[in-house]
């Protein structure tokens, strides 16, 4: 003759099945806080099968509850066996709880400035913007930049160190700028040709001010050295310091790509 089936409720309890659905927890867990003795089922059924008690369920919701508190479980023994031993552990967990939740918000606040910087690129105010890139600075610029890289892995790259740089980082990153294009218009003017040591310093230089916003390989600057050219307002603010700068500087930084072992005819992005 077949066993009878046996109920989810027995007569003193709930099976271990039922008991890991009232608890919100799996089997194998029950099981191993038997093993560990942590929870162990007080009643059984006639046949032998284990049954966890309303009291027994209570404590599993209590192990559940400091769990989640990433209470471990032996420290969890103690707290649930000596009650009047628990307050100290108790206010030790409230306090981590507490300080998880101050890092939660700051990364909370720190992905806000990440969503917010993938999509405006610099985290100032335009009047910020215009004070420290000067007034020839065009709010434009970022938008557009967003509009045609905005799914690469260099504007990603950008947003990352846009959404924790201050306005004192972002002044640094400008006067570094500004110094470096002084330094080319003072080499240009004092005929300081491509390829010579001096040149190739300030192009490293140059594509090292790039790397305030995304890493630049040779072969990226020389494409940042084309996009200059052929871009009229980066042309006119370019040579706005000495005639001719965008164009010298083109050949200077394919120089100093050659001396890093890339064609310049054939460079490509990446």
């Amino acid at each position: 003759m077949a066993s009878r089936p046996v109920p989810a409720r027995g007569a003193d309890g709930l099976t271990v099945g039922a008991a890991a659905r009232a608890a919100g927890v799996t089997v194998r867990t029950l099981h191993h806080w038997d093993a560990v003795g942590l929870v162990r089922p007080s009643a059984r059924t006639a046949a032998g099968y284990r049954l966890y008690t309303p009291s027994d369920l209570a404590r599993v919701h209590r192990v559940v509850l400091y769990r989640e508190l990433d209470v471990p479980l032996e420290e969890i023994a103690a707290l649930l066996d000596t009650p009047e031993g628990a307050d100290a552990s108790l206010r030790r967990q409230r306090d981590l709880v507490r300080e998880r939740l101050r890092r939660l918000e700051r990364a909370a606040d720190a992905l806000d400035r990440l969503v917010e910087a993938r999509e405006r690129g610099v985290l100032l105010s335009p009047e910020e913007q215009v004070a420290l890139f000067g007034d020839d600075w065009q709010l434009s610029w970022a938008e557009g930049a967003r509009e045609r890289w905005g799914d690469t892995d260099q504007w990603a790259q950008f947003a990352e160190r846009a959404a924790e740089r201050t306005p004192e980082e972002w002044q640094e990153v400008a006067a570094e700028a500004e110094s470096v294009l002084a330094a080319l218009a003072d080499a240009m003017g004092r005929g300081v040709r491509p390829g010579s040591d001096e040149a190739d310093a300030l192009a490293e230089r140059h594509r090292a001010s790039l790397g305030a916003y995304f890493d630049v390989t040779p072969a990226m600057h020389v494409v940042i050295g084309r996009m200059y050219t052929a871009d009229d307002g980066f042309t006119a603010t370019h040579d706005a310091r000495r005639p001719g700068l965008t164009a010298w500087l083109s050949e200077v930084i394919d120089a100093n790509a050659r001396a890093h072992g890339v064609d310049p005819d054939t460079a490509t992005w990446g």
